[in-house]
């Protein structure tokens, strides 16, 4: 009687490990992808929407392999840190990708760089607990501000 909701509370920590495992890679990721935009390179490298994730992917460690399919990127210049952050792109438990957006912006932009990446979740009262989306997986999303540097080629 004991055996079987032990097992699956330990079943439970070990998800929701698993769950701050990713979200620690995937802020690392998303700091270190960033620096492409912030320093320039993105720009001057003429990186597209699909390198930048891949690139971010690439510094996910364990994790980049499902990575490319699980991860959902938004890059968009900031007119001004008070305008408020653009809406979810989380609708009624389904993620409209429609609305995200992909922009460079130019030395000195205020930039504003979001990912959401989208873990499916085994133990059900984990699903009912954590779950954003219809399909009943979690939704970890980081987010990160800067202002772009005044990078090489740049008017000062």
């Amino acid at each position: 009687m004991v055996a079987a909701p032990f097992f699956f509370m330990i079943f439970a920590v070990l998800e929701l490990g698993l769950v701050f495992l990713i979200d620690s890679t995937l802020e690392n990721a998303v700091l270190t992808a960033s620096r492409l935009v912030r320093t320039g390179q993105a720009d001057t490298g003429n990186i597209s929407a699909a390198q930048f994730k891949t690139a971010l992917c690439a510094e996910m460690s364990v994790f980049e392999g499902d990575c490319g399919s699980r991860a959902d990127v938004d890059v968009r210049v900031m007119p001004q840190f008070t305008d408020g952050i653009p809406d979810s792109p989380i609708r009624d438990g389904v993620m409209n990708t429609d609305d995200l957006d992909y922009d460079r912006g130019q030395p000195g932009d205020l930039m504003l760089v979001r990912v959401w990446y989208s873990q499916p979740l085994v133990t059900p009262f984990m699903q009912q607990a954590m779950s954003r989306l219809n399909s009943g997986a979690a939704v970890i999303s980081v987010a990160t501000a800067f202002r772009n540097e005044p990078y090489r080629g740049s008017t000062p």
